[in-house]
């Protein structure tokens, strides 16, 4: 098979203890230009066989899924994400709405009494919310003597006062803001209380979503804060709950789902008060557990776009809403909603792929887009350099819809694993890559094989993430997943033109590489000699990299040239 074209244009290299991503192909090229960047092998770089390569797996380790009601399929779920080497889980929050008296759902009745006139019976109601999120509280789990669980119509609801002044069970001036929780069948275990105990089970990662409030309705893509108060004293109350019934070490945070591009305006400073908020409450609450936000790009010319020194400024704005905790900053790259764009700087005079083209219309990457995804990453990696935030990407796994790639009903499509590759080139900086979203978009047929199975296909494939030239110590170092054991092919032109390759084994491996730098820790990296050869200065050159598995699987990248 042809191997795929990976090319760094003229410039700088990134630090070489910057995080990599991996590729899968069978075979990899990667062209970069010689720079200024010395690397030498150190004296006890220990000489690891093929046989002590790390197991094979694919670059996304975390997917969003959607829970289930019944505890058996959420097992079931994590454990196929654990078998294409997924080893975290992350579902989305619920709603805390506003609702009314008449609006409670007529089957809410507690003591004969429906809901509402219930808790006008007891105290002075200032405004009722639901929240309908599959829970079962109990009243052992009511911090508060005016809280009540109870069972009505065969499902189960919680009715919780809080305070509409101060904080605690009682307000000052006896006025409250009624929730009532639930509204589940009582047969129906807690799905995010089914999902942590699978995690435990399965030694992987739960984050559950956090309370959120509803849009306002001026600025749809802002929260309604007007009361945000009576949303804080209500993730106090969940967090207790889940810290009550829920606190198993597979529950590893908490996702907040009200989303805000990687920007530093000012006009999403509401956004970040309420990830400031929750944040607290977490590191109050379970002081030991960790949240994820997920920022987005916007980097079409023709929508309000971001720019890369913005994204550094943004990512910064939203690090330093940790509160004390760790926050991951999963940056959605915009894939799968044309927002974003993996393209190359050779690439900026060539035409949008077919997804792409579907939202922003037929033109060139650098005509449709400010500037390519990896500048995001870049900038935003050094947005959370000394703050208590860790960077990790969030890779949409689907494609905008068009006629060749339908999901189900879903408004978008199902992607290709080429072009999740050219994603995950994307993402150097990243720590940790997760996916929006394993259903549907891996798990849908509709264009004749679901997405896990193919990169299941890909597992063992070389997937090389970068490569360092230093021509004074005679040797290359490319970096990636799945290099241990195999060979390397080094091509270059003199500049003269003439043509030039060296095979040979790699001088050392260490694929230990990403885990002694902190960096994820199945990155290796492979180091080759260049014996008497020497590659020109300012010219670009190829690696091939075969693994100890030698796959071919016929996978080749569209448009041929990527950036490692």
């Amino acid at each position: 098979m042809s191997p795929a074209r990976l090319s760094r244009q003229a410039g700088p290299f990134p630090p070489i203890t910057a995080p990599v991503r991996r590729w899968p192909l069978a075979l990899i090229a990667v062209m970069v230009m010689i720079a200024g960047v010395s690397y030498v092998p150190p004296a006890d770089t220990p000489q690891h066989s093929a046989e002590s390569a790390s197991p094979p797996s694919y670059p996304i380790s975390g997917y969003f899924i959607t829970a289930n009601t019944v505890p058996s399929k959420n097992r079931e779920k994590l454990a196929d994400i654990a078998d294409v080497g997924g080893d975290t889980a992350i579902t989305f929050g619920t709603l805390l709405r506003p609702a009314t008296a008449e609006s409670i759902p007529e089957d809410c009745v507690v003591e004969g009494t429906g809901c509402a006139r219930f808790a006008e019976g007891s105290v002075k109601v200032n405004r009722y919310f639901t929240y309908a999120d599959g829970s079962n509280w109990g009243d052992s789990l009511m911090p508060c003597p005016r809280d009540k669980s109870f069972s009505s119509s065969d499902k189960s609801y919680a009715i919780l006062f809080l305070p509409a002044e101060g904080m605690g069970c009682t307000s000052p001036d006896g006025t409250y803001d009624v929730v009532i929780v639930g509204g589940s069948k009582t047969s129906v275990e807690d799905p995010t209380i089914t999902l942590a105990a699978a995690a435990t089970e399965l030694n992987m990662k739960f984050y559950a979503g956090l309370p959120a409030p509803v849009k306002r309705s001026d600025v749809d893509y802002l929260p309604d804060l007007s009361y945000s108060q009576t949303l804080e004293r209500f993730t106090e109350r969940f967090l207790q709950y889940q810290a009550s019934r829920n606190d198993v070490t597979g529950l590893a945070g908490f996702y907040h789902h009200i989303e805000m591009p990687v920007s530093s305006s000012p006009f999403f400073d509401p956004i970040l008060s309420l990830y400031a908020m929750q944040n607290r409450a977490i590191h109050r609450v379970l002081p030991t557990r960790t949240a994820i936000v997920s920022p987005y790009i916007e980097s079409r010319t023709g929508a309000s776009n971001v720019r890369p020194e913005d994204a550094r400024l943004g990512t910064r704005k939203i690090a330093q809403t940790s509160s004390g905790l760790k926050l991951s900053i999963a940056i959605q790259d915009g894939m799968g909603t044309g927002k974003g764009a993996a393209y190359l700087a050779s690439e900026a005079d060539s035409p949008v792929d077919v997804f792409a083209a579907s939202i922003v219309g037929k033109g060139m990457w650098g005509e449709k887009y400010v500037a390519p995804n990896r500048d995001y990453f870049h900038a935003a990696a050094a947005g959370v350099s000394g703050t208590d935030a860790v960077l990790w990407a969030n890779l949409e796994g689907m494609a905008p819809a068009t006629k060749s790639n339908p999901c189900g009903n879903s408004l978008r499509g199902q992607t290709t694993v080429a072009r999740m590759d050219r994603q995950l080139q994307q993402m150097a900086e990243a720590t940790k890559v997760i996916s929006f979203m394993w259903d549907p978009y891996f798990t849908c047929t509709d264009t004749g094989k679901d997405l896990k199975s193919q990169i299941t296909d890909g597992f063992k494939s070389p997937i090389v993430t970068g490569a360092v030239a230093d021509s004074a110590a005679g040797v290359v170092m490319v970096t990636g997943f799945n290099l241990s054991g195999g060979n390397a092919t080094l091509k270059w032109d003199e500049a003269d033109g003439s043509s030039h390759e060296r095979k040979s084994k790699p001088l050392s491996t260490e694929i230990d590489f990403g885990e002694k730098r902190g960096l994820n820790p199945r990155l290796e990296s492979i180091t080759i000699d260049l014996g008497d050869s020497r590659l020109p200065q300012g010219k670009s050159f190829s690696v091939d990299v075969t693994n100890q598995w030698n796959l071919s699987l016929n996978r080749e990248f569209a448009d041929g040239v990527f950036t490692p």
